[in-house]
């Protein structure tokens, strides 16, 4: 199993696995195991408190009970070069300016798209191999998150652009020569989903994030999910208290 420990910087606030929109810096360390991991996060720096004190934490169980609506959002996605970076935790895909999401009339531009490894969304219970999630901001620093639960099945050629290039150990941004994505293919044609109000699943673990997460995962072959287990496994936040949230 591969598993890392990375240290919080500048650019990790703006472009890191989830956690975009963050303002503090921290120089502190975390992780996904041992004493850097998900339940020492609070004691590693007075700016990760949210992550024991939160009420609004992220990532769920969604219960058996709750029902997938369809999403209340305008997709606006246009291709990108794919400009791919392992950023210590995921690999992750920056990408280009241009592409949105129009959420309760609040427009988010999509910046990167990420994974996690096993999924950190639960659904009555039960955990996904992987879990995407694609990471938009708005203007005035909210945060929204279209995440995507991924299951074994058929290859996805839509992601065989990032799967032939994933950088299996830490690095800087890369742009692929010649190379583009479209987030839309990424995604499930049916787009029913279950929202909720949450946080980032990442150190600062910061409050007031819109999550969308898609009731229908997208597949994947078993060949696919090893290779992107082979670079990290086990790089999941697990589930947090509803406290009374609705989805």
């Amino acid at each position: 199993m591969k598993k890392s420990i990375a240290t919080l910087t500048a650019t990790a606030l703006v472009l890191g696995v989830g956690l975009t929109g963050a303002r503090a810096e921290s120089g502190a360390k975390w992780g996904y195991e041992g004493e850097h991991g998900p339940k020492h996060w609070a004691e590693l720096s007075e700016a990760f408190g949210l992550c024991a004190t939160g009420t609004a934490q992220s990532p769920i169980d969604i219960p058996s009970s709750a029902q997938a609506r369809p999403a209340k959002i305008a997709f606006d996605y246009r291709p990108s070069a794919l400009t791919l970076l392992n950023n210590g935790h995921a690999i992750q895909a920056n990408y280009d300016p241009g592409s949105t999401i129009a959420l309760d009339g609040k427009t988010y531009a999509l910046l990167q798209v990420h994974f996690h490894a096993q999924s950190e969304h639960t659904r009555a219970g039960e955990a996904f191999p992987l879990e995407m999630h694609l990471v938009h901001r708005a203007e005035d620093g909210t945060l929204a998150v279209v995440g995507a639960w991924v299951k074994e099945g058929e290859e996805n050629t839509a992601f065989a652009p990032i799967w032939k290039n994933l950088p299996a150990s830490e690095s800087a941004p890369e742009t692929v020569a010649g190379v583009t994505i479209e987030a839309d293919d990424l995604l499930p044609a049916d787009r029913a989903a279950y929202a909720y109000k949450g946080s980032l699943t990442t150190p600062p673990c910061s409050e007031g994030v819109h999550w969308v997460m898609l009731a229908t995962p997208i597949e994947m072959s078993a060949a696919q999910i090893a290779a992107y287990h082979a670079i990290y496994d086990d790089t999941f936040r697990p589930v947090q208290a509803l406290n009374g949230r609705k989805l």
